[in-house]
Order: C-alpha cells, then structure tokens, then sequence
C-alpha cells in the first residue's frame, strides 16, 4: 500500500491530510505536527528547517512514499534542506499560489494571507517577482491567526477589518499562505463575497502526488 505523510507545524496541515483521504482512499495517509512549538510564522529560518526536520522523524521512520509538508512556513524555509538531506524521499511542499492568482485576477489586484516568515522567505520574492510584477499584492497583517486558530480562537480573528483594507486595492483574489486558515475558510468567503475568489492548494497537492506516485493507475479495479 502507497504511504503518504503529512507534516503541519500545527492543526492546519490535517485539512490537508484529511482531504487526501478522501481523494485517495486506498492510500494510508500519516499525520504528523508539531504542536509543542507552534506557530512556525515568527521563526528564523534555522529554527524552522531543525524543527521540521525533528518533526518528520515518525513519517520517515514509517517509510512514507511521499511527504507533504503542509505548512507554507516549512515549505518556503526547509524545503530545500529537507531534499538535499533525505534524496530518497519524494517531497511536495505548499506555496503561496501566486501564479493561478495572477492567472485569475481580473482587477490586477490579489491578496495573500501568510505568517511573517513565509512573506520574508525568498521563495515567496521569487514567487511574487516571477508570477505578478505587474500586480498589485496585499499582504495583510495575520501575524497572531495561526497562533489564534490552533487554540481554537479563530472567531476573534477580526477579518472584517482585514477584508476592508484589501477591497481598497478591488482585489478580486485571496490566497490563502497557511494552511491553519483553512479552517477559517468559510469565515473569509462569506466576508469577501462572491466578487472573490479563495485559493487554497489541496486539489494541486493530490494532483501532484498522484504524478509523483501513479496512485490512481494502481487503484484495484
């Protein structure tokens, strides 16, 4: 049986994880988080690639086929080492998905939702410099919603406020840049409204494995 691990610095990455159960049922799919020092967001990044590293000890040790890293913060700060460390092992990592939001933006304005880390990373410039030079992107101040959503506060996240300062730029795009949002998902549809659209990389995640590991090709018939 294909073994796919999921790793989320907190409750966010389970989303994930609970949603490639249900694209893939035949699949044994691990998660894994590390909830002693959540959130990531505010970490340096040598801090960020020990503790992940740390973290994903169980899925390597279960020999896990594949390893998401559900969690933006990892993805765009140890991604990388976590590759160069463990070649054997297929790796998919969340990013920020500025280029379909790019792609879908009529405005030419788009909102990402991230940690401090993730906005900070070079891959997250990279991204932004590659896939919207022309656009303008938001990047609000959720700095305390990871920590907030893990302790199972997300209703005190005031997102009308935060809402309202991205419509200022007619942006017609969210990215959500964490995976602990999701769970606030809703929330922020209803408040956006219909004018806009919500990203979040679930479907692309499976998408992808699926390329990595041919999982539906050795469905059982």
């Amino acid at each position: 049986m294909i073994r796919i691990g999921v790793f989320d610095s907190g409750i966010g990455g389970k989303a994930v994880a609970d949603k490639l159960q249900q694209l893939f049922p035949h699949v044994e799919v691990l998660f894994v988080n590390d909830s002693h020092n959540v959130p990531y967001g505010s970490d340096r990044r040598a801090e960020i690639v020990q503790k992940t590293e740390k973290a994903i000890q169980p899925l390597l040790q279960a020999n896990c086929d594949a390893i998401v890293i559900a969690c933006n913060t990892a993805t765009t700060n140890a991604i990388a080492d976590l590759r160069a460390h463990h070649p054997h092992i297929h790796f998919v990592g969340i990013e920020p998905m500025i280029k379909p939001a790019a792609r879908l933006s009529q405005s030419g304005a788009i909102a990402v939702f991230a940690t401090p880390s993730t906005l900070k990373s070079h891959r997250y410039h990279q991204l932004k410099n590659q896939w919207a030079p022309r656009l303008t992107v938001i990047e609000p101040d959720c700095s305390q919603w990871a920590s907030l959503i893990e302790k199972g506060e997300g209703k005190r996240i005031d997102l009308h406020a935060t809402i309202n300062e991205i419509k200022r730029w007619q942006t017609d795009v969210i990215v959500l840049g964490c995976t602990h949002y999701h769970h606030i998902k809703d929330r922020i549809e209803r408040t956006a409204g219909p004018g806009v659209k919500i990203l979040e990389p679930s479907d692309a995640i499976g998408a992808r494995l699926d390329s990595l590991l041919s999982i539906t090709s050795q469905l059982p018939e």
